[in-house]
């Protein structure tokens, strides 16, 4: 499982050796003196500590959602009642909403550094660089549809070979000049960030970059557990990294050309090739975990109700985890083929890229401190100290990277406000429209009645009536009353509820009661890291002795249309209009 993780989780984060440096350098300038090179290492270092060992792999994943993790899952662990919490879900989503900003970049830069790479032996390959790696980025974008559980296994062994080579090139770099292993002294570090001025603030920007990929650490907990992931990261991820970050201090510091990026040039020569071909690949997968993680995100949303329903397909029988959102990988792939165009380097995405996960982690922070208090009963002395000196540093981050907005960094803030924006308006017009369907339980109560008393006719077979949300009142339900004045002889209405935990025990998912003869309501709750599957409701059903007829079923599934009131009230026309565009194209009720 460890080695699975590898794969998956540690992607990001294990291929950001390849532009951390080249873009600290970029602010320092080429030949940083002995000063800066042993305090940017140091703050690395003592980044990935702070930020990935004790904020991430420590304290967060020791706050899990029925074994999930990440922002979306700790939003709805701490905001279950979401009039009761609004603050927090209004945070929660906002960071989510914005890893969907940098997330379209991760994939860009990683490609492009990886590719750079053999401008250190090519030079005149610069040209070409951009047209491969969007060739590249097209073509795992066009494979999403097919699934990778095939390939997926390859996945863990090839970041494991990454690792290894990362971690002999550090020490390679490091045998050139040891001493650079006194970076490893926090105070190193400290000191020229208060003795370095505005330059040292500029580049904890770069710095920031080295743990852009921490929070893939925290959401994807819930793929392979808490104790793989954190085996990984101590045992194998994070002595690799250091080295390699050290190797490439030692490096600068021994002379080496710092043109290009600098992690290539720890490489003999006769090894670049082969380095850069498994780079690639690297890149690769790093950016495959991106994007499945931004499935897995979304489907979380939708599924609590904070996105429009959205077409999701299951790729693999066997792995819940292997879905495929088309909506999704096609905007994806749209942005990060646009912004790899559009900022045509590495170098120029580093400057775009941070910002917004900065602000999520920022975020992750806040809830955490609520964590600590709420579910471990800290006192509020004790949670806010730590949370203060976590939200210290986060914000000296967020600061650093606001310097990036004129860069480029608004690009990522922008895509994550639009998805901000989709999910407020979302959720305030499924409010709106829950509170509209309630005014129809007086009718739903007179027609029980008149079912009760036989007054309308029954004709073979079974129809369910889906009342998603609903409580169990379905419009639809004296829609096809008043036009057919009929109904079939065995009635369910199911009404199906998302849960603010993951899984829902088999016990505890199904209620049901009789309404009329042969009409019942089903209350069915799903964790939302499950699927909806309505069939295996009926069979459980009809194993409990119901006289549901499996073979003739007929589904009811009904969708609104929205309209103004004639007194002007209501939702302001923006919001209505959107919330209308966001309806009409939503996928139906069985994805």
């Amino acid at each position: 499982m460890s080695l699975a993780a590898l794969g998956v989780v540690f992607g990001d984060i294990g291929t950001s050796p390849l532009y951390v440096f080249k873009t600290v350098l970029e602010v320092s300038g080429p030949h940083p003196d002995r000063t800066t090179a042993l305090g940017v290492l140091s703050l690395i270092v003592w980044t990935l500590i702070a930020i990935t060992s004790m904020k991430y792999v420590s304290l967060a994943m020791s706050v899990d959602n029925e074994g999930e993790g990440g922002i979306m899952a700790l939003m709805s662990l701490l905001g279950v009642s979401r009039r009761r919490r609004p603050l927090v879900v209004l945070a929660g989503l906002f960071g989510a909403a914005l890893i969907y900003g940098d997330g379209a970049i991760t994939p860009a830069i990683s490609v492009l550094s990886a590719l750079e790479g053999s401008l250190v032996i090519a030079p005149g390959m610069k040209h070409h660089v951009l047209a491969a790696a969007i060739v590249i980025l097209v073509g795992l974008f066009l494979v999403q549809r097919h699934g990778t559980d095939r390939i997926g296994s390859l996945f863990g062994p090839i970041m494991a070979v990454w690792f290894a080579v990362i971690a002999a090139l550090g020490v390679h770099g490091i045998l050139k000049h040891p001493g650079v292993l006194w970076a490893l002294n926090p105070v190193v570090g400290i000191r020229y960030l208060f003795s370095g001025g505005g330059t040292a603030f500029l580049l904890l920007g770069g710095i920031f970059l080295c743990v852009t990929g921490a929070e893939a650490l925290y959401a994807d907990m819930g793929h392979f557990g808490r104790r793989p992931i954190r085996v990984s990261w101590s045992v194998i991820v994070f002595p690799a990294l250091v080295l390699n970050y050290a190797g490439q201090a030692a490096a600068v510091l021994a002379g080496a050309p710092t043109e290009g990026s600098i992690f290539f040039h720890l490489c003999p020569r006769p090894f670049q090739v082969p380095l850069i071909v498994l780079s690639t690949v690297a890149t690769v997968i790093a950016s495959q975990a991106i994007i499945t993680g931004a499935f897995s995100m979304t489907r979380q949303a939708v599924q609590l109700g904070w996105l429009p329903r959205l077409r999701i397909v299951q790729t693999s029988p066997t792995g819940y985890g292997q879905i495929y959102v088309p909506s999704v990988n096609w905007l994806l792939m749209v942005a990060t083929v646009s912004l790899t165009i559009g900022f045509g380097s590495s170098s120029n995405l580093a400057a775009a890229y941070g910002i917004a996960v900065s602000g999520t982690m920022l975020i992750t922070t806040v809830l955490l401190c609520l964590a600590t208090r709420e579910l471990w009963a800290w006192s509020w002395a004790k949670a806010l100290v730590l949370a203060g000196a976590l939200a210290v540093l986060d914000a000296a981050f967020v600061a650093a990277n606001m310097t990036k907005l004129a860069q480029g960094g608004w690009v990522p803030l922008a895509m994550g406000a639009v998805v901000y924006v989709i999910m407020l308006v979302w959720q305030t017009g499924a409010r709106a429209v829950r509170a509209q369907r309630e005014g129809t339980a007086e009718q739903v109560s007179r027609v029980l009645q008149e079912i009760a008393a036989g007054q309308y006719p029954r004709v073979p077979g079974t129809a369910v009536f889906l009342a998603r949300s609903d409580y169990g009142r379905p419009p639809i339900l004296l829609w096809h009353l008043l036009r057919n004045r009929s109904l079939h002889e065995s009635v369910l209405i199911m009404d199906v509820t998302t849960a603010s935990v993951p899984q829902v025990p088999a016990e505890e998912a199904l209620t049901i009661k009789e309404l009329a003869p042969r009409l019942w309501l089903a209350e069915v709750r799903f964790g939302f890291m499950q699927r909806h599957d309505v069939p295996l409701v009926l069979q459980r059903l009809r194993a409990q002795g119901y006289p549901l007829d499996l073979d003739d079923v007929t589904y009811y599934l009904g969708r609104d249309r929205i309209a103004s009131r004639e007194d002007g009230r209501g939702m302001p026309h923006p919001i209505r209009a959107l919330f209308a565009f966001l309806q009409l194209n939503a996928a139906p009720l069985p994805d």
